[in-house]
This record gives structure tokens, sequence and C-alpha cells, in this order.
């Protein structure tokens, strides 16, 4: 086998999501004198991303338009402490309007990419909004890395670990699934979704979680394994 190319996930692949949300959701709740009305700030975090996971899953299985699943959040979440928001446009406008001072790539992002950038092309799939996920990228100071191979499920019509995405990505990076690598974060929806999809899978596991993987799935911790895995490929 040889690989010619490499495709990424985005959210807590190469940008630190998780990380960030957590500073600014308890940031934003204690802007807006909410923090104080749950029982701690991991309490708020933890109702915070289950409503999310929850609504995004919906924006993924196509229920629900990018915007409409941000707002279902800001309405249930609020819900739940006895507040009912005149705008949740507005309300997640001001959420949104500090975020990207938390934004960060992890650290081995970009010394990683760089390198790599030199032996082979490089893309993105993502279950997100291409423009959500440019704006991002530009912030985090990545999107060079990337050009034109970006695809999003949005735009596409079906979200990981539908093969198609995948499949999608190679083609934008001209080559054939055989001759592409996938990383992500996410073993169902990123490692078995890409094996499945015939492309080399790397599952990025950096808390350790110790889940055995299957077979045909490349474990990884960091991003800088990936220099020496890939150049015995």
């Amino acid at each position: 086998m040889t690989l010619k190319g490499i495709l990424f996930d985005i959210d807590d692949t190469i940008f630190d999501y998780t990380g960030s949300e957590r500073q600014r959701v308890l940031r934003h709740l204690a802007d807006e004198g909410l923090l104080d009305r749950f029982g701690s700030p991991e309490q708020a975090l933890e109702r915070w991303r289950t409503i999310m996971e929850e609504e995004y899953a919906r924006f993924l299985a196509g229920e629900l338009a990018f915007e409409e699943q941000q707002l279902r959040r800001v309405v249930r979440f609020l819900d739940e402490v006895g507040v009912v928001p005149d705008d949740p446009a507005a309300w997640f406008a001001r959420y949104a309007a500090g975020r990207e001072t938390w934004w960060a790539a992890f650290p081995d992002a970009a010394p990683v990419l760089r390198e790599l950038g030199e032996r082979f092309v490089l893309g993105v799939v993502s279950n997100s909004a291409l423009d959500h996920q440019l704006r991002k990228l530009r912030a985090i100071g990545l999107v060079d890395h990337f050009g034109e191979a970006i695809v999003c499920s949005q735009e596409h019509g079906c979200a990981k670990p539908d093969p198609t995405i995948f499949l999608a990505g190679c083609a934008k990076l001209g080559l054939e699934p055989y001759e592409t690598a996938y990383v992500g974060d996410k073993y169902d929806v990123d490692a078995i979704g890409a094996r499945d999809a015939g492309l080399t899978a790397f599952w990025l596991d950096r808390n350790r979680s110790g889940t055995p993987p299957v077979d045909g799935i490349r474990v990884i911790h960091s991003l800088t394994e990936l220099l020496d895995v890939t150049s015995r490929l």
C-alpha cells in the first residue's frame, strides 16, 4: 500500500473543542447570571453538552438545520433553570460572539500538519457546516493546510459514518480510498466509518480510554505519532 493523502476530523482531533467550549460556556453563563442556578459548574457543563449532543444528532440526521439546532439547544437548556428567552437567537449570538477568544488548536496540530504536508496531500471530513468549520480553521491558523479539500456533512448531504462522505473526501484529494488515511477522535463515527469506507483508519485516543480496537483500526494517542506511523506505511 502506498499512502498518498490524509483526511482529518476537526473537533477534538486538531481543534480543542472540548477545552475551548468549557471555558466559553462557563464564562457566558456567569455573564448571563445563570451559573449559580446549577449545583456546580460541572453540572452546568454536563447539561449543556448532553443537550448539544442530542440536538446536534438531529442536525446530522437531517431533521434540523444547523442554525435551528443551535436555537433548540438554547431553549432546552434555559428551560431547565426556568428561563424563557425573549430571543434565543440573540442569546446564542452572545455566547458565540466570545467563543473565538477561547478557540485553540491542539499544540501538536500545526507542527504535525506542516510536516505531513511535505509528504502527503491533506484534507478534512467533518460532521458540521462548511462556513462554520472554515471560520474555525482560519481562527486557529490551520486552514491553509487543506486548500479546497474540505468536506462537511451539511453540504454533502449525509454525515459520518456514512461511507459516501469519506469517499467525497478522497475525491477532493484526487485519490482512491486505499491511498488515503483518516484520523479522528470518535471510535465508531471516525475510525470504524473510515475503515468500512476502505480508508486506512486512525483512531486518535488522546485520553487513553483503553478501548480495544477492532481489526483494521490503528490507535494513536497524539498526532505526533502519525509522523512515525505514516512513514512506515
